[in-house]
Order: C-alpha cells, then sequence, then structure tokens
C-alpha cells in the first residue's frame, strides 16, 4: 500500500450484481465515483476506471460477507484490498450525513471515509487454504442443517402412523425398522409411509455424504498444524469454523480484543452499589 500523497482509497458499497464505489484522496476530497455492474464487463471496466489512480486501495464493506465475490476477484487482479466493517461504515455514515439514511452512494462515501480515516484495517490475503475450508466447513454445515429437517419431517410422519410416534434420538436404520411394521390400509396412511421411506433414504444418504465431509475436514485440519482437536467437545466442523471465522488471528492486537470480538470478554453491568458483570 502507497503512503505517497496521491494514495486514494476506493470505497465500495457491493452488492450481487452491482457495486458503487466512491474514490477519496486522503485529504478527503473525492476524486470520482460510480455505479457498475459486477457481471464480467462492469467489473472490467470498473478496475479500468480504478487504474487512473496509481496508488489505490480498495475498501471493500464486509469482505467476509456480501463483498467477498467481488473482493477475491480483485485479489485475483493483485489489487490491494482493506476490509471495513459495517459497524464502522455504520458509524461514518451518522456523522457525515448526520443521519442514518442509507443509499449506495453514502454507503461508498462512508466506506471511503472509513478506508481513509482509519488505520489498522485488515488487509484481504488470497489463502488458498482457509478458503477451501470455508466452502467445505459451509457444505458441511448445510448437510447438517438438511439432516435436521429431515429427521423433524420423519418424526411427524412417524407420530401420525405409529402411536406415540419414536424415540427423539432415531437413526435411519431404526426408522427403516419401524417403518417394515406399519401397513397402512387407507390412501393417505400410505402416502406416509412412502413419504417416510424416501426421508429414510434421503437421511442415509445424507450421513454418509456427512461422514467423508467430516474426513475431508480432518486431514485439511491436519495440514493447518492445528491443535483444536485435540480440545474436548470440538469436532473437525466445529474447529474447522473457528479457523475461517478467526482468519489472521495477529489483526487481534491481544487476548482481550479477541475475547470481545468471540463473545468471551465480561462486561461491566453494576448498577449503584451492585457490582456485576455479565458474558
Amino acid at each position: 500500500m502507497s503512503s505517497t500523497a496521491d494514495r486514494v482509497v476506493i470505497g465500495m458499497d457491493p452488492h450481487k450484481r452491482s457495486a458503487t464505489i466512491e474514490v477519496m484522496s486522503a485529504d478527503e476530497a473525492v476524486r470520482g465515483g460510480g455505479r457498475f455492474g459486477t457481471d464480467r464487463d462492469g467489473y472490467a471496466a470498473m478496475v479500468r476506471y480504478g487504474k487512473q489512480w496509481p496508488h489505490r486501495v480498495w475498501a471493500i464493506e464486509g469482505c467476509a460477507g456480501i463483498g467477498k465475490h467481488i473482493a477475491n476477484r480483485l485479489l485475483a487482479d493483485c489489487e490491494d484490498v482493506v476490509d471495513v466493517p459495517p459497524k464502522l461504515s455504520a458509524r461514518a455514515r451518522v456523522f457525515a450525513t448526520g443521519q442514518g439514511r442509507k443509499t449506495d452512494a453514502t454507503d461508498a462515501r462512508s466506506v471511503a471515509l472509513v478506508g481513509t480515516r482509519m488505520a489498522g484495517l485488515r488487509p484481504v490475503v488470497n489463502d488458498e487454504q482457509l478458503a477451501v475450508l470455508r466452502i467445505l466447513v459451509d457444505r458441511r454445515r448445510s448437510l447438517g442443517e438438511d439432516h435436521t429437517r429431515m429427521v423433524s419431517q420423519l418424526h411427524q410422519l412417524l407420530l401420525e402412523l405409529i402411536p406415540g410416534g419414536a424415540k427423539k434420538d432415531l437413526t435411519a436404520r431404526q426408522a427403516k425398522a419401524l417403518l417394515a411394521k406399519v401397513r397402512p390400509r387407507d390412501a393417505a396412511g400410505k402416502a406416509r409411509r412412502r413419504v417416510a421411506a424416501e426421508l429414510v433414504a434421503d437421511l442415509e444418504r445424507i450421513y454418509q455424504r456427512k461422514k467423508s465431509a467430516n474426513t475431508e475436514l480432518t486431514d485439511l485440519l491436519a495440514a493447518t498444524g492445528t491443535s483444536l482437536l485435540d480440545l474436548p467437545g470440538i469436532g473437525p466442523s466445529g474447529a474447522a469454523r473457528l479457523l475461517v471465522e478467526v482468519a489472521d488471528i495477529t489483526r487481534f492486537p491481544s487476548k482481550a480484543h479477541f475475547a470481545s470480538w468471540n463473545g468471551t470478554a465480561p462486561i461491566d453491568a453494576s448498577s449503584g452499589d451492585q457490582v456485576r458483570h455479565r458474558l
């Protein structure tokens, strides 16, 4: 990142199909801006526009969320990118405008202001190992959510097929054994049994996919050298989620900052003579 006087910050308010930018110099003078599409042509036009300023850094709101797709493309093109937390840009918008009203243009300006004024914003880096972990742990979480949803549907059907339903911790094999004893005669009962059997088959496939995902995550975690799996109660999915959410631990200057970020720091909740803290 250049420290010369002609350095500019290109603040960006990203969306799925568009990005609004504002170019701001070190003295907070607006040098340019505009709205660009995020398709191939729109992105190329935006990068060409930004190259008017040789010493530039792109400040993007929410690089871990909605801004991730465009931040990754800029990194692939060897551009400097910093992440602007939405909380900081929201504060800058209120201070700059006197109210919290949002438009794409005011959002881009607030992001540019944060990028210009704030030191220590986290540079976005292209960490392939963490990127792979994030993709796989998101997929593992999705499989878990699918499993929970299917089990809930299966329990409801079994309650209508079997008096009292099935036990809470139900496996696909146990559900299959229960269904083998059910022989409804009415059309609705037959439909329930058929759908329940389909859910059991889906659960068996989900279980195998979860098992494969856990194995793959375990191998990838071993390659990172992390010791998280040695801690009681942390499995491969939880360990991978911790790594991808924390990312670069050096962005936290102290243990206290990290505790505040992850919600384990005690918060003073004292009132009068009563002194107490809570998480």
